[in-house]
């Protein structure tokens, strides 16, 4: 049968690359290791690993296991931390999956009430560039609740928290292309470099596609890893920038637009089954105070 020492120690060998490395970080002897990789490959009905000169490759068979051995262990976690939190015996930790833009813009005042109504909660943030990305590290079992737009073809519960706009940023002592509406066709920044984002990053496919339904393919002037950094650097004149508004902070001096075909995306918060009573008040606290 299966322990749960079995998975950590394949886990382990994983994220290490070997067995010795594997062996140290677990206090355990190096012989004891493989013999317990070897009686869970058994018990499987076939090799996880293959043992090369310098490292260990994953077998297609291990490729399969490790992402439930991942969830299994991250399970055992939770329960762990849900079973002494309610004893009263310890602090407890809420993992939260989102990706960049949602954790700068959306989340803060979330986390502030949440903070002041469970200061013996604490929230781990784990961060990605792309939705694809959040996605799959919560059907690893990598959180207990994950934050972005609406995953496609889920099978766990999702809420909707609300609908998050888009807004373009130009310098604010730029040429005017709104005539005074406040709001910017995209098609009248087909001939300007772009400020973009860097490839991996979501919003960069979102860019695109805000673009190419405007009937154009964006030039990029920069590409950019962090969200926070578009708007500053359309606000010094290197290109118009496409930005979630709630990332924009106080006091802003760039220019910003409405496009005049409104480009926005639904955010929801969802998990792989149905939430426990500390995720599910987390996800109500997200639904009333979260900044979408």
């Amino acid at each position: 049968m299966t322990s749960l020492r079995q998975l950590e120690y394949l886990v382990t060998v994983v994220d290490t690359g070997s067995f010795t490395r594997a062996a140290e970080q677990l206090h355990v002897t190096q012989p004891a290791l493989s013999h317990q990789m070897r009686a869970l490959e058994r018990s499987l009905g076939g090799p996880l690993l293959e043992r090369l000169p310098r490292a260990v490759r994953l077998t297609p068979m291990g490729r399969a296991m490790l992402p439930h051995a991942r969830a299994a262990l991250a399970d055992a976690e939770r329960a762990r931390c849900a079973a002494r939190l309610a004893s009263g015996t310890s602090a407890g930790e809420l993992q939260v999956a989102t990706v960049y833009s949602v954790s700068l813009g959306v989340l803060p005042p979330a986390l502030r009430v949440w903070r002041r109504d469970r200061p013996e909660v604490d929230v781990r943030l784990i961060e990605f560039r792309h939705a694809d990305e959040l996605r799959d590290a919560m059907a690893a079992g990598e959180a207990d609740v994950a934050l972005g737009p609406r995953p496609g073809d889920w099978a766990g519960p999702v809420r909707d928290l609300g609908v998050e706009e888009f807004v373009v940023v130009l310098p604010a002592d730029g040429a005017r292309e709104d005539d005074g509406t406040g709001e910017v066709d995209l098609a009248t920044l087909a001939g300007c470099a772009w400020v973009h984002y860097a490839p991996g990053n979501g919003l960069a496919e979102l860019v695109d596609a805000a673009c190419a339904a405007a009937g154009f393919r964006p030039r990029a002037a920069v590409r950019t890893e962090q969200t926070a950094a578009a708007p500053i650097l359309a606000a010094a004149g290197l290109g118009p920038a496409l930005v979630p508004a709630n990332v924009l902070p106080p006091r802003f001096d760039g220019r910003v637009l409405r496009p005049s075909a409104p480009i926005r995306r639904t955010l929801t918060a969802y998990t792989r089954a149905a939430p426990d009573p500390l995720t599910t008040a987390f996800i109500e606290t997200l639904a009333e105070h979260a900044t979408v």
